[in-house]
């Protein structure tokens, strides 16, 4: 057996693998250790960049509900101040109505006590032309004279 050539060949292989195997090993187990540390690397780099995209999405959301919530405010603020002028308009043109009638009314009013004065005027007009007409008429002479001194005498009584 020891003088076999293939025994010899065998043991020399054996010792071979052997003496190959240990640095063959430890330089894949470290090729291997080193691939493991750059993929563990690899994944907790995506895991903190999927919890900083987690925490951006987050944030952006909020924001996004923030934005909602004031742009909703600003229409609600809009609508009542809308409200408020459409409801201050409304009461601006009551009064302004109310105003241009009263405004009528006064004109109304003045515009008949000229036209009662302007008549009254007009009537006393016309009773002294008639009384002037009727007593140039009807009373001539002496009992003209006779009237017109008895009436004389009869104004300080009646303006008491």
């Amino acid at each position: 057996m020891f003088q076999d050539p293939t025994f010899w060949v065998a043991v020399a292989f054996v010792i071979f693998v052997i003496a190959v195997f240990k640095p063959i090993k430890t330089a894949l187990i470290g090729g291997l250790d080193a691939k493991i540390k750059e993929i563990r690397q690899e994944v907790e780099e995506a895991e903190k960049l999927r919890e900083e995209a987690q925490s951006l999405l987050a944030n952006y959301q909020r924001q996004q509900r923030q934005a909602l919530q004031t742009a909703e405010d600003i229409v609600s603020r809009a609508k009542d101040e809308a409200k408020s002028y459409h409801a201050q308009a409304d009461e601006a043109m009551k009064e302004m109505v109310r105003r241009l009638e009263e405004q009528a009314r006064e004109k109304i009013a003045q515009a008949e006590a000229a036209a009662v004065q302007e008549v009254k005027l007009l009537a006393v007009d016309i009773a002294i032309s008639a009384s002037e007409k009727l007593l140039a008429e009807k009373l001539v002479g002496d009992k003209g004279s006779r009237l017109i001194d008895k009436t004389i005498s009869e104004i300080p009584q009646k303006l008491q």
